[in-house]
C-alpha cells in the first residue's frame, strides 16, 4: 500500500510540474528576446540539446546495466531473494521509463512552449 501511494505521489508531482510549465508558457505574456552577453539563442539551444543527449545516454546505459545486474541476481538467487528482486522490479521499470522518456518529454515541452511564443 505504501509503495502505491509513493508511486501515485510521484506521478501527481510530475503532472503538476508539466501543468505549471504549460500554464506559465500559455499565460499570454510574450517572452522578450535574448540579446545580451554575446551568446545567441541558437547556441544556447545547441548546448541544452547536447546536455539532454548526454544525460539521456548516461541514464540509458545505467538503466541497462542495472537491468542486467538484477537479471543475473534473479537467476542466481534463492526463492526468498527472487521474491525480493520482484519487489524492486516495479520501481525500476517506472524509473527506466522516465529515463527513456525524459528527453522526449523535454523536447515536447520545449517545442510546445516555443510555438506559443510565436
Amino acid at each position: 500500500m505504501k509503495r502505491t501511494v509513493k508511486i501515485l505521489l510521484v506521478a501527481i508531482i510530475v503532472l503538476m510540474t508539466l501543468t505549471i510549465t504549460v500554464n506559465a508558457a500559455s499565460s499570454g505574456v510574450a517572452p522578450t528576446p535574448f540579446t545580451g552577453g554575446g551568446a545567441s539563442v541558437s547556441s544556447i539551444q545547441n548546448i541544452g540539446n547536447q546536455i539532454i543527449q548526454i544525460v539521456s545516454t548516461i541514464g540509458s546505459i545505467a538503466s541497462v546495466i542495472v537491468l542486467v545486474v538484477l537479471g543475473i541476481k534473479y537467476m542466481m538467487g534463492s526463492a526468498e531473494e527472487k521474491a525480493e528482486y520482484k519487489k524492486t522490479l516495479l520501481p525500476y521499470i517506472i524509473g527506466a521509463a522516465f529515463v527513456f522518456a525524459a528527453s522526449t518529454i523535454a523536447t515536447f515541452v520545449f517545442n510546445f512552449t516555443s510555438n506559443l511564443g510565436g
